[in-house]
């Protein structure tokens, strides 16, 4: 219990990165957003559910997963290629353009829901699992100083693969090491009704 208590204090307070990231332009951001919008869809909204809309995501995060990408610290066969050749400057412009749209919201699978908010609204104790809303806050808009994302209206397929991925330790990146550990604590119906609860999530 008392581990389960230092992991949430430890995730709940703001984790300032002071990286030095100049802000980006989100003017600039549109042109150069062209090509990426034939997979995340016009505007940051995805079609399809394998890839994420990054409306609203968070600008500093959405330039953090492309260094990530370009720095191979994340593995993606599309995007390692896409993020080779972006300029830090690319990468802020990319990351205000998509942080300046609006996330148009999914529906959420009516089976699955309620578990799912139950879990990321008051975690589970007895398992040593926080509040997922304690770093990404009560309606999933993040938090853009902790380069915590925005998960509302994202793709429950999506979703399920990064928390699966994080679990597995094909993906580490994030601050603290956070999400991995609170992962793999996650059962697999866990995951599927968070996923289902953040695609619907307004």
């Amino acid at each position: 219990m008392k581990r389960f208590w230092i992991l949430a204090a430890a995730i709940s307070g703001v984790i300032v990165s002071n990286s030095g990231t100049a802000a980006g332009n989100a003017e600039t951001g549109a042109t150069k957003a062209v090509v990426c919008q034939a997979c995340h869809g016009a505007n940051g909204n995805s079609v399809n559910p394998e890839w994420p809309s990054l409306a609203g995501l968070g600008a500093d995060y959405i330039a953090d997963q492309l260094e990530n990408f370009k720095e191979h610290k994340r593995d993606n066969p599309v995007m390692m290629p896409n993020a080779a050749n972006l300029s830090p400057d690319d990468m802020a412009d990319l990351g205000a353009y998509f942080d300046s749209q609006t996330n148009t919201g999914l529906e959420a699978d009516p089976s699955y829901w309620q578990a799912g908010q139950k879990l990321y609204r008051a975690g589970d104790k007895a398992r040593g699992i926080p509040a997922c809303m304690a770093c990404h806050g009560p309606t999933g808009q993040g938090n853009e100083p902790a380069k915590f994302p925005a998960l509302r209206g994202q793709h429950s397929v999506y979703v399920a693969k990064q928390l699966n991925d994080y679990a597995s330790g094909a993906r580490a990146t994030g601050p603290n090491g956070v999400m991995p550990t609170i992962a793999k604590r996650l059962s697999p119906d866990d995951i599927r009704n968070l996923s289902s609860y953040l695609q619907g999530l307004r």
